[in-house]
């Protein structure tokens, strides 16, 4: 299936698809977290008819039970509109000495800026985990700051 992207500038983005009954829906992903899926008329293409709109929980939500792992492009693709603010994944090792205790342990936003915004394990994804989430060895950390920062949770994790 193919998906267009579309950058609406101070608003955030638009994906656009055409679904098994030839409908063309797009998915409006607004630079504050919120969401509206829209439906364009079939005589129309230009003209949308909103679906329904959606929190930021509750896309995490619809996320998590339809596929939870594009959680972590959704937010790579936010932040490519905004300048000097990066997405990246950090595994936690086996070794590290931050398996098993909570994310708050880590100090990671205070030491580094940077925002743990999602812990994708195994098929699942956290969204927005709390401070007492408990980390797993193999956890994927989605992480939002600068490269510096990104960086700097990676060094923590990986110690």
């Amino acid at each position: 299936m193919d998906v267009n992207e579309v950058l609406l500038p101070g608003v955030g983005l638009r994906y656009e698809f055409t679904n098994a009954d030839g409908d063309r829906i797009g998915i409006v992903a607004r630079r504050e977290g919120n969401f509206e899926v829209i439906r364009y008329a079939a005589d129309d293409p230009d003209e949308a008819q909103p679906l329904f709109r959606l929190t930021t929980a509750e896309a995490d939500t619809v996320a998590e039970i339809l596929g939870a792992p594009r959680i972590a492009e959704r937010f790579a693709d936010l932040t490519r509109e905004v300048p000097g603010l990066s997405a990246g994944q950090v595994v936690v090792p086996d070794a590290s000495a931050h398996a098993g205790k909570p994310l708050s342990h880590t100090r990671a936003r205070t030491r580094t800026g940077a925002s743990v915004v999602a812990i994708v394990r195994g098929e699942d994804v956290i969204a927005s985990p709390l401070p007492e989430e408990v980390l797993r060895a193999g956890d994927v950390l989605v992480v939002i700051g600068t490269h510096d920062g990104i960086n700097g949770v990676r060094r923590i994790i990986e110690a």
